[in-house]
């Protein structure tokens, strides 16, 4: 009676769990189409296949905002708005970086059958990481994203770095996800469940008894929330993986991967390691006397102090963009740290923002390594004057990466300072920190702009650079959302705010 009982809740989940499907027939056909259809001129609709897949599962995720937040698969994933913004943004994601993948000469020629295959897994792994409420349904969550990521970062099989890159992934995701079993382990002894929202209630008693084990806990599932987020000390695969990786899936992993990492960390911590202030109906209180706030906060302080300082010595535009990414990890985590409904919207605001300028700043990367076949920023002399058009969006870009108006990173950070300085004077130092960790920022940004504007190439380098008219399109397509919203973000604001809001019960 009880299995039938568990079968009917399963089958009764199925209509809600319709854009996963979608996800799961995509790659199915892809699969099928690259047997069927073993040629080089194949490629082609390969991609058509796993764009049109991933569209038409946006338009199932944006129907499914007119239904009620509920709990799916006796309570192993949930259906809320919180979940579906991510997904949007994975989405986005991924759309982008196949129409990268069709444009780059780097997968030219190569069979790209498991590569979009892989793209597809990657993505559902990451829907299922955005509405996991178990345990065990975030470890395999995860670990289907990581193992799909080992694989497309060593996709160029012939090239040293790409193996390299893989081989780095894979090790230290493994270290990382073993720690991070290990924290569950420890919380399901101490609590006997494996569901986020009865872990809070349990967790009070079992902080009281052991406050040791609990923070233990904690510091080992951080391990893998910071593994995914490309956090200190758990950063170190970041720079050879992007750097090895094909840069179109470089571009993805900075903002896919790293979305999911911090939608599951969210919801871990509010769900199952906080309780509503009984002050406040915005504001949340960290479990018994387990300071986890303030070591996300030394954790936030850490990460973009490290990528930003490093980031200063680089001369590969790949690796500079790897600590660039990791420093602003460091950013989206000052919102995560203050435990309000402000924070976790200025998070979630700088995801989309974080999306938009470091897609459009890889695209350009994408270009020049296909016009001048290096990646090295000393390459870059002069590109102001050969290909001006992506010259001046990566100029857009940069800027809104290091947060100067108008662009939407100026905003982003205005929300994230904001959270900080309204939550109290206790984190106003690390609003100094994320201050001095911008200006600093604006160095290793403004030196690739004097390399493209300020140096003239060389008289055989002279020549003005053809760039393909879909690749122009694509960026002016990134172009207009930086300055748009950077000028009028109340939609943006809008759409983020009423995610936070559902997720959380208020309103």
């Amino acid at each position: 009676m009880e299995f039938s009982h568990f079968l009917q809740i399963n089958l009764a989940s199925l209509p809600y769990f319709i854009p996963e499907l979608m996800l799961v027939a995509t790659l199915l056909a892809l699969i099928i189409i690259d047997l069927v259809m073993k040629k080089p001129s194949s490629s082609g609709w390969l991609a058509v296949v796993a764009l049109a897949g991933v569209l038409i599962t946006l338009i199932t995720v944006v129907n499914q905002y007119n239904l009620d937040s509920r709990s799916l698969f006796n309570g192993m994933l949930v259906l809320d708005h919180f979940s579906l913004f991510f997904k949007v943004l994975f989405l986005l994601a991924a759309s982008l970086a196949i129409l990268f993948s069709m444009a780059s000469i780097e997968l030219a020629g190569r069979p790209v059958g498991e590569y979009f295959t892989l793209l597809i897994a990657l993505v559902l792994g990451m829907f299922l990481m955005a509405a996991s409420t178990n345990l065990i349904m975030i470890y395999i969550s995860i670990e289907l994203v990581s193992i799909s990521s080992f694989v497309l970062a060593a996709y160029i099989k012939r090239a040293t770095r790409s193996s390299e890159a893989g081989l780095k992934y894979a090790i230290y995701g493994a270290f990382s996800s073993g720690l991070m079993l290990y924290g569950f382990s420890l919380l399901y002894g101490l609590t006997g469940t494996l569901d986020l929202y009865q872990l809070a209630n349990l967790l009070s008693d079992a902080v009281a008894q052991n406050p040791l084990v609990v923070f233990l806990a904690v510091l080992f599932i951080l391990a893998g929330f910071g593994y995914k987020i490309a956090a200190v000390p758990f950063h170190f695969w970041a720079p050879d993986v992007y750097e090895g990786a094909p840069t179109p899936m470089t571009a993805f992993f900075s903002v896919g991967p790293k979305a999911a990492g911090f939608a599951l960390l969210i919801r871990f911590f509010v769900s199952g390691m906080s309780q509503p202030s009984l002050v406040e109906s915005t504001v949340w209180q960290a479990i018994g006397n387990v300071n986890w706030p303030q070591l996300l906060a030394v954790i936030s302080a850490a990460t973009m102090t490290l990528g930003n300082l490093i980031a200063l010595v680089q001369n590969n535009v790949k690796r500079l963009l790897a600590y660039s990414s990791i420093a602003h990890a460091g950013y989206a985590l000052m919102g995560t740290v203050v435990l309000t409904q402000e924070g976790y919207f200025a998070t979630l605001f700088y995801l989309v923002a974080y999306y938009l300028m470091n897609m459009g700043a890889f695209l350009v990367v994408i270009v020049f390594q296909d016009l001048i076949g290096s990646e090295k920023i000393d390459d870059y002399r002069g590109l102001g004057y050969r290909a001006p058009l992506p010259a001046v969006a990566m100029g857009l870009f940069l800027f809104s990466l290091t947060g100067l108006p108008p662009t939407v990173g100026f905003i982003g950070k205005f929300y994230l300072f904001a959270a900080l300085i309204k939550a109290g004077e206790q984190y106003y130092w690390l609003a100094v920190v994320g201050v001095l960790n911008s200006v600093v920022s604006l160095y290793y940004y403004v030196k690739i702009m004097k390399y493209m504007f300020l140096d003239r190439p060389s008289e055989e380098k002279a020549t003005a650079l053809p760039v393909a008219f879909g690749m122009n399109i694509m960026l002016i397509v990134l172009m207009v959302p930086i300055l748009l919203f950077g000028l009028y973000w109340a939609p943006l604001q809008e759409f983020t705010r009423n995610s936070i809001q559902f997720f959380t019960g208020v309103f």
